[in-house]
């Protein structure tokens, strides 16, 4: 594997971990949830060009960047309700192909259902 290709694998790998990481401070739900769309993400753009990946990196490197940002402000503020995520501009929105307005609208869907796929339990209701 030619030097520019192993380096470019290994900075993929670092900022994949790097996200999964930043993930633990989110609220369990939307851990599970945005672990599960890096994961889908990452796997489904293994094989796009070079210009592609670049733009794919720059877009997961400003998300870890806000995320990094808002786990920070949140560390320094544990009263109030954790913040996370940002709102999509309209240049972006317009940018996005159909595909991945597709995506984003299960995204949102998957975020705001009113039943999680799984809940926590208390102490008492598991004894019986």
């Amino acid at each position: 594997m030619p030097g520019s290709i192993r380096h470019h694998v290994s900075q993929v790998k670092t900022l994949y971990k790097k996200i999964l990481q930043l993930h633990r401070v989110l609220p369990m739900e939307l851990k599970a949830l945005g672990d599960q769309y890096v994961k889908d993400e990452f796997r489904r753009h293994k094989s796009i060009s070079l210009q592609e990946a670049q733009h794919f990196l720059q877009e997961w490197e400003n998300y870890a960047m806000m995320l990094q940002q808002q786990a920070d402000q949140h560390m320094q503020n544990t009263t109030d309700q954790p913040d996370f995520g940002a709102h999509l501009t309209k240049e972006k929105f317009n940018a996005l192909r159909d595909e991945q307005v597709g995506q984003l609208h299960e995204l949102m869907q998957e975020a705001t259902k009113s039943k999680r796929q799984f809940s926590i339990l208390d102490d008492e209701d598991c004894k019986h």
